[in-house]
């Protein structure tokens, strides 16, 4: 089970969006690396195609999910995640800062 996961609200801990907040938009497992919504974004240049327009386009790159931090929904703080397990052996995320279940 991964401690963040897509739709979750993360604060941004180091780097030059070091403070930022934003919601997960995607989760790149194998790599270690997580997009966030208004966060790294970066400048690209596009050839124009038939579907769009070319130019200079700005959208997010991935970070490392070392340097993201997820908040509580409950507490709406910063927190480190754990795990427990449920009677019918269903592990769950949980808030270390609080000790609720993270949905």
């Amino acid at each position: 089970m991964a401690k963040i996961k897509r739709d979750d609200t993360v604060v941004v801990i180091a780097g030059k969006d070091k403070g930022r907040k934003g919601k997960v938009l995607k989760v790149f497992p194998a790599k270690s690396r997580v997009l966030v919504e208004n966060v790294n974004v970066v400048k690209r240049h596009s050839r124009p195609t038939q579907t769009h327009k070319g130019g200079i386009v700005e959208k997010e790159a991935p970070i490392h999910i070392s340097n993201v931090m997820l908040v509580c929904p409950k507490c709406g703080d910063p927190t480190r995640v754990g795990f427990s397990i449920l009677e019918d052996g269903k592990k769950q995320r949980l808030c270390k800062r609080c000790g609720e279940i993270i949905e």
